[in-house]
């Protein structure tokens, strides 16, 4: 990990997108450019990407086979976490990149991640009450958590918009010497949105397209032009034209992502209140007064409660599954939870029933949004295919 250079980025929700920008920005401008992120979405090997590319099977099972003896002779055995960060390390290291955009996997702090040195830049996105258990119950609690990615003498960008977290991180910047660049949200100028993507100017970036949709897309994308600023600063040669060229390619699957357009349905990994909140105010965005059929499902250890509260107001119809995982809530007590909200809610035996039946109970101008995990993004992805297939038969 030290014969490699990164983007170090933290955060409650944003961190993939932002991630995702970063890193396109930088291949675009010619540096071979790595990028850890999780979960994944459709495949593993998605976590471990050079310049786009996911790491070939080939690939994972050799720099594993690296590790494993490394591993296998420690008393204090490795986690999964420790153990895939180590096989990433390994892999962007050999494969010769030139910079690492590198995703916490949980909090900062104690992260695996945070084994690196000082970074390139520390990123920290927008902050909400997510892994309370572990990383306490209060906004300073979770921000004081994020802000150990800063480590003495770094730069470090933050996407602001809570002024509790932004004290944190201000007062951290202090006290490690510390650079901190700050969006400034009031110049980020949307000039137009759809279910196509964003084009909006930034400070002195002016037209930046971006084809990630959701209203709080252009605050991820702003942090991450805020980050590419910094590199410039500290000698990284990427031009105007590398920036946009990059952004406008940008690709990041299960945020907001429209997979069909007849009928309308749409993929969103919010799971949390926070991501809740801005996932409700994009629907409401592009779907003013209408409402849609939810295809939910949610980890038990989630505040379910906050999330059936928040979308309560646009549903018209719940139908709730199970992801796979074992922390993953029952479909019959999620129901029931939504229920108390009085949302008509009914549960699924399977994730391709919850789809088939939110394609027969959808009315004419309603939408569909399956959301509530990203642990379920590829079961729904498929259920769609097949369930357009047959709408369209």
């Amino acid at each position: 990990d030290r014969e490699l250079k990164y983007v170090h980025v933290a955060g409650t929700n944003g961190k993939g997108s932002t991630c995702a920008c970063i890193a396109s920005v930088l291949t675009e401008a010619g540096y071979k450019t790595g990028l850890f992120t999780s979960p994944y979405i459709m495949k593993f090997n998605e976590r471990m990407q050079i310049d786009g590319e996911y790491i070939s099977d080939e690939d994972l099972e050799k720099y594993t086979d690296i590790i494993r003896p490394f591993a296998d002779g420690m008393e204090d055995k490795p986690t999964e976490f420790e153990l895939i960060t180590a096989v990433a390390m390994e892999y962007f290291r050999s494969e010769g990149c030139d910079i690492v955009v590198l995703e916490v996997g949980l909090g900062g702090e104690l992260d695996s991640t945070n084994v690196i040195d000082p970074p390139e830049a520390a990123v920290i996105t927008s902050i909400g009450l997510d892994h309370t258990a572990q990383l306490g119950s209060t906004i300073t609690d979770i921000a004081m958590a994020k802000a150990g990615i800063i480590k003495p003498g770094c730069d470090v960008v933050i996407s602001g918009g809570d002024a509790e977290a932004d004290a944190v991180f201000e007062r951290v910047c202090a006290e490690r010497g510390c650079r901190l660049h700050k969006v400034d949200r009031d110049k980020i100028n949307v000039k137009s949105e759809s279910l196509k993507g964003i084009s909006f100017d930034y400070d002195s970036h002016k037209n930046i397209t971006i084809p990630l949709v959701g209203t709080y897309q252009p605050v991820n994308a702003s942090t991450a032009v805020t980050a590419i600023d910094v590199l410039r600063e500290k000698g990284w040669k990427i031009s105007e034209k590398d920036l946009k060229k990059g952004l406008k390619k940008v690709k990041w699957p299960g945020r907001f992502e429209v997979l069909s357009e007849d009928p309308r349905v749409i993929l969103d990994g919010a799971h949390n209140p926070h991501g809740m909140t801005a996932t409700v105010e994009s629907l409401k965005t592009y779907f003013p007064d209408r409402k849609g059929v939810f295809v939910v499902g949610a980890m038990a250890d989630k505040d379910v409660a906050a999330m059936a509260e928040l979308l309560a107001p646009i549903a018209e119809k719940v139908i709730t599954v199970v992801p796979d995982n074992p922390r993953a809530m029952k479909a019959p007590e999620l129901a029931a939870v939504f229920a108390g909200f009085e949302v008509d809610a009914e549960p699924a035996d399977s994730i391709d029933e919850g789809v088939k039946r939110a394609f027969e109970l959808r009315k004419g101008g309603s939408y569909i949004c399956a959301l509530g995990s990203l642990y379920f993004s590829a079961d729904v992805r498929r259920a769609v295919k097949e369930a357009v297939t047959e709408n369209n038969a």
